[in-house]
């Protein structure tokens, strides 16, 4: 009898800590996905916040966040709005010219990210590796745009966390030739979230 407590006792203990190692690689998995770096897009409509993904996209966000870093983004515009389709930004000044920018970077589209309702993706030319700076909001389901639908795709890097509402603002603007807003929507600044 005492053997048979002895190997239910070791038994216990064995299956405790397999228990608790479970549970904090579980916590450690929880933690790593609020790792995932936060920028807000202040714009002059309101605040959009968008949470990255460099685990999927990391050549993507590397990318975004230098020209975060660098202020690049402030006081660009929205210069391409399409009612059910996307907002684009984040190249053009508010008197229509292009910012320089940095090289180019290989298109992360095959990363399994969708261009879903909500996500945040590198605009590009007909090039596939053409992505620089500027980046669009989805504000549908652009199936279409999804790596094997057109050519190779485009990289989505994120999605909106908060701000939806100022993204359907901004879609919302009147536009004119060339899909450009009436209304200069400003991007104020576009910086990382610190806790």
């Amino acid at each position: 009898m005492s053997v048979f407590r002895s190997r239910f006792a070791v038994l216990a203990a064995l299956l405790t800590a397999f228990t608790t190692l479970l549970v904090a690689g579980s916590d450690a998995a929880a933690e790593g996905k609020g790792d995932k770096p936060v920028v807000i897009i202040k714009t002059n409509l309101g605040d959009v916040t968008v949470q990255l993904d460099p685990e999927k996209a990391p050549k993507t966000v590397e990318n975004f966040l230098a020209y975060v870093d660098a202020g690049f983004y402030d006081g660009t515009v929205f210069h391409r709005v399409i009612k059910n389709f996307m907002i684009q930004g984040g190249g053009m000044t508010a008197d229509g010219k292009q910012k320089p920018t940095r090289p180019p970077i290989k298109n992360e589209a095959n990363n399994g990210l969708e261009n879903d309702v909500g996500t945040i993706a590198m605009a590009r030319t007909n090039v596939v590796d053409s992505a620089t700076a500027q980046f669009f909001i989805n504000t549908k389901d652009n199936d279409f745009l999804n790596h094997g639908g057109r050519d190779f795709g485009y990289a989505v890097f994120g999605k909106v966390t908060d701000g939806m509402d100022v993204v359907r603002k901004i879609e919302a603007v009147e536009t004119g030739a060339g899909d450009v807003p009436r209304q200069t929507v400003t991007i104020v600044s576009i910086k990382r979230k610190t806790s």
